[in-house]
Order: C-alpha cells, then structure tokens, then sequence
C-alpha cells in the first residue's frame, strides 16, 4: 500500500483502541481484493447514537452454478477491532432486492457462525470474507427484480411460447455479473445449462412477474424465480411443442429434492464444522488449563517439602528452647553484680572504671534538668558539677590507662 494511503488509513484509525491490529486487517483485505474501499462513515446505532466507524464497501466474487457474481457487501468495523466482531450487511443495487435467508434479514444485515463465534486473537476480516463468499454461494443473498412490461393475451389453452419465455429480457438476475455493470447484461438466473420453458396460465392464477406460475402447481427449487418454469441440465424438451410430459414433471421433482437434499446437507455441514471447530477450540483451552494445573501441582509440592523442611527445623528449635527453660528453672538466683565476671584483675577495673564513669555522666545530666526545672540553683548545680567532672576526668584516664596495658585498640 503507498504511503499517502497508510497514512490516510492510519489517520481513519486515530479512535480506535487497536490501530495496528486493525490496519493490518484492512490492508490484508484491500490488498486482496481490489474491489473493496474503505472510508470514514458515520453509523446510527439502534439506540440513536452515532459514531464514526471505519466502513469497507464494494463487492466480493461469488461463484454460483459455475457462474462468478459480484455481490455489493459493506463490513463495519468497531472501534474495538477486533475485539468485538464486524457488522456487515448486503447492499443491493436499485435493481437487486434482498432475498432473506437463516444469513441475511430483510435490512441486509449478515448473520454467520463466524461472527457468532469471533475470537479477537483468531479471527480476521480476510477468513470472514472467505466464509462470506463459501456461504452465498450455496444461499444468494439477493436476486434482480422483474422488470416491467406488457403480457400480450393468448388463449388460456394455447401451447404456443409465448412472450416472457427464454429470450426475453426478464430473466430474474441473482446479482451483476463479472464486469459488475447494471442493466440488462446479467447472466440469467438460476444458471446450470437448462432451458427456461414458458407455460400457459392456469384458471385463477397469476404469474409472479409475466403472468406464467410454475407449471403443475410443483414447488419451484429454493432460489429458482417463481415467474418461469424450470428445466434440468441435462432434459431434452420438444421446443417446438411445449408439451408437458411425465418425464418432465419427474425431472423437476427430482431437481427439486435434489436442491433442497443439498441445501439440507450443507445446513448440517456447516453446523457440524461450526460444533466441530467449538469442540476444538474447548479442547485448546482444556489442554491449556491442563498444563496450568500441571504447574501449579508441581510448585505446590515443592512448597510442600519446602514447609516439611521448616516443620523440622521448627520443631528442633522447640526442643532446645524447652531445654534452656528447664535449665533456668532449675539453676540457681543469680547475684546480679555476679552476672558479669571477667578473667583478669585488669579488665575488673575497666569495667568498674566504665560503669562508674557511665553513672557520672548521668547524675550530670540530671543535674542540668533540676537546675532547668528550678529544683536546684545554679550555685549549687556549679559546685556539683564541678565535683562529677574532676571525677569523670580521672575516671576516663584510668580507663585509658588500663586499655593502653590491656593491648586494646584506641
């Protein structure tokens, strides 16, 4: 993609909360098909709120009874792409109308198990257009409307083709053709090599569109325009008669079950992938949380030794504490002045040099709150302090003194 575009889209994109999730989703697509835009449009939500969403518009190729039809789609994207999933919807041309199905309503808007079953980290836009085109190919989501014209009246029990038949310019078109023009150049439809044979109205009955109902009153396939009759690829008709025979009326049953077998099993299809890929994706996360629970196991049991190994060193500590309670309450009071002994006559007289030393500088500090609280005066707080400091002084010499003979450091 050039650059002016990506900077385009990227400025498109400036609201939403994943930009290069959804970028890269719209350049996918773009790049893939060239049919599709995209633009910045304003969408009214049911409740009457707007909001610009980005829009991708334009046509997708659909194959249908070996013929490709472009069908005009418009996907919007939210500003929480991806993760919540596209709305997207069929737009129909002037001369086009929806055909509502189990995928498509009557406004247009798409209903996929893809969409149903989106996964913010699996799904795109690019699969969701493949499941688009795989799933209209098999129900077109619309068809062309009849044009009008003027029924010219034959006998109610003439055999004669009459106006409306395969060379007019009525046929019932699906959806535009490969060159997704408009007007009267769409292949006709349904499409599969038969001819289209016109019939006589019946007493009572009108056509849908020239006034011909399908003949016999037999269910017409699902997707067949009810205003011409049907014939098999395959059955030879007398063109020249119109005739009705047994193995007429026998093929088109056959067609007909045969349409409605296949659109049958392709519902069970396409509801047994959609179970089947639920199953798979159920079977991922159970795979998943079995590898999660694997490894929460394996830390609890190593917390577990871990606890083990801390219960035993717990319980030894236990026992030596026990232990040291009996053997205090069985020893002895201790003299507190025997609590602590030295092993030389030196160190006695540093000890007691310390304490006493310790015991100064207290009753000094004592002395300056009493002469602050004004329970001495300030005579008697200088005779005291002049006492205690001579004392300090040769107490903390001696203490120098027995440190320097002791080999002590300082």
């Amino acid at each position: 993609m050039p650059a002016i575009e990506e900077a385009q889209l990227t400025k498109y994109l400036s609201k939403y909360k994943n930009v290069a999730a959804t970028r890269k989703d719209v350049v996918d697509v773009v790049t893939s098909y060239r049919s599709l835009t995209y633009n910045l449009e304003k969408f009214v939500f049911n409740d009457g709120s707007v909001k610009d969403l980005l829009a991708l518009q334009g046509t997708i190729p659909v194959v249908y009874k070996n013929n490709t039809y472009y069908i005009p789609i418009c996907i919007w994207l939210m500003d929480t792409h991806p993760q919540n999933a596209p709305m997207c919807f069929v737009k129909p041309t002037p001369t086009m109308q929806i055909k509502v199905s189990m995928y498509v309503d009557h406004n247009g808007k798409v209903y996929l198990p893809y969409l149903h079953d989106w996964q913010p980290h699996y799904s795109d836009l690019l699969s969701l257009i493949q499941v688009m085109i795989v799933t209209f190919g098999d129900h077109p989501p619309v068809y062309s409307k009849p044009k009008e014209q003027v029924a010219v009246p034959y006998p109610a029990n003439s055999y004669m083709p009459q106006p409306g038949g395969p060379s007019a310019s009525n046929q019932f078109l699906p959806y535009p053709n490969a060159t997704g023009a408009s007007g009267g150049n769409f292949p006709p439809y349904p499409t599969g090599g038969g001819n289209f044979m016109p019939y006589p109205p019946t007493g009572g009955q009108s056509g849908s569109s020239a006034g011909y109902p399908p003949y016999m009153n037999y269910p017409q396939p699902g997707g067949y325009p009810g205003g011409v009759g049907y014939n098999p690829a395959g059955v030879t008709t007398p063109s020249s008669t119109g005739t009705i025979t047994e193995e007429h009326i026998k093929a088109s049953l056959i067609s007909a079950v045969e349409d409605k077998l296949k659109r049958r099993i392709q519902e069970k299809v396409n509801q047994y992938q959609a179970e089947i890929e639920t199953l798979n994706r159920t079977k991922q996360e159970l795979v998943e949380g079995s590898v999660k629970i694997d490894a929460i196991v394996a830390r609890l049991e190593r917390e577990e030794i871990d606890l083990q190994k801390n219960i035993t060193v717990l319980r030894d500590k236990e026992e030596e504490l026990k232990k040291s309670l009996e053997n205090l309450e069985n020893a002895e009071a201790i003299d507190p002045d025997e609590a602590v002994t030295t092993t030389a006559p030196l160190y006695r007289q540093l000890l007691n040099a310390y304490a006493d030393e310790a015991a100064t500088e207290d009753a000094i500090y004592y002395l300056g709150e009493g002469l602050r609280g004004g329970v001495i005066d300030l005579e008697t707080f200088l005779k005291h302090v002049r006492q205690l400091s001579r004392k300090q002084f040769i107490l903390r010499a001696t203490m120098q003194k027995c440190r320097q003979k002791a080999g002590l450091a300082g």
